[in-house]
Parts: structure tokens; sequence; C-alpha cells
């Protein structure tokens, strides 16, 4: 674990990071000072994390994870509609105090490269500018855990946690996002 500069108070912070294994927010989590840790809760995929008993207990019971829809599941809601429904329920996480782990590629990556992020995590912070954003980048995890295994395989991985971003008066959503995936990216050569 590596970090620019640890936290040094709790304030609220959206960690924001690749994503690349079930793993992922576990690690972020593990990984953060205690007083942090308290505060901290994923944003995590409601149709995954709900599929299992297990599962639901470990997301709702331990991890006090903010459970998003990220599929239509039988309704006729508008992409759209259930992206702002995502941002209103990571505001409601931040509204508590509590601080936030996101994964703004929205879905698992292959490990090689950060994917592009979608704009949900642009209009978190449009709403919330006195969050801290720290950008944080996930090696290995997913040769650790792959994709459809349920094992974790001993392997050493690496989180990085960046220097928190720093706000740009008039930046466009397109610019915004590209620069926060550029920090996660540039991380990872570090």
């Amino acid at each position: 674990m590596r970090w620019a500069s640890a936290p040094i108070d709790d304030r609220q912070r959206v960690f924001f990071a690749n994503h690349t294994s079930h793993l992922d927010f576990i690690l972020i989590w593990a990984s953060l000072p205690a007083r942090v840790r308290r505060r901290a809760r994923p944003v995590a995929a409601q149709d995954y994390w709900e599929s299992g008993p297990i599962r639901r207990y470990l997301a709702r019971k331990v991890f006090r994870a903010v459970l998003i829809e990220r599929a239509a599941s039988g309704t006729d809601r508008s992409p759209g509609e259930r992206g702002r429904e995502a941002v209103a329920r990571m505001i409601e996480g931040l509204d508590r105090e509590d601080s936030l782990i996101v994964f703004p590629e929205g879905t698992r990556g292959s490990g090689d490269d950060v994917g592009e992020f979608k704009s949900g995590l642009y209009y978190l912070w449009r709403e919330r500018p006195d969050v801290e954003l720290v950008p944080v980048h996930l090696e290995n995890l997913n040769r650790v855990l792959p994709k459809g295994e349920f094992i974790p395989v001993p392997m050493l991985s690496r989180v990085t946690f960046g220097p928190p971003l720093a706000w740009a008066e008039g930046e466009t959503k397109e610019a915004f996002l590209e620069r926060a995936r550029r920090a996660v990216q540039r991380l990872g050569e570090a």
C-alpha cells in the first residue's frame, strides 16, 4: 500500500478507483486508517450484492454499502433515470457524513488499462464540491480473484492512493472525467 499523502483527518472523501475484481472495495476499505474506515461505505451493484444471503449480509451489515441499480432488471426506467437515482443515493450517503468508495468505470475491467469513466463521479462532485476526491489505483487484483472465481489466488497486489483532485472552475464533464481517469492511470504507472 502506498499513499501520496495519507489522510491526517477524517473529513469526507470519495475514493475512486479502477475496477477489476470483487475484492477491490474490500482492499481499499481495509487499507484505510481505522478512523477513516469507520465512515467509508462502498458503492456497489445491487443485483450482485443482493444475489444471496451471505453477500446481502456483507453488503448491508458489514460494509454498509450504498447499493445501486445498474441494470434494467425488469423495469422500464431509462439508463438516465437509473443514473440520476444512483447519484442521489451516493449523495444520501455523503449527507450522512460518510465517505464513499466508487468505481467510475461502472463494471470490472481486464486490469490492463483504466476504462472510460461514467458520468456519475462528475455529477457527484458537482453536487458536493466540498468532499475531497482521492484517486486510487489497484494492481493485480484481477489475477488474485479472476472473474468467475470464488477462491482468491495468493499473489501480490498493490493499492496506491494519490493526492486529492483539485477543483477546476468551469471544467466540462468530459474534461473532468478524463482528468480523473488519468489520475488513476498515472498511479499505476508509478
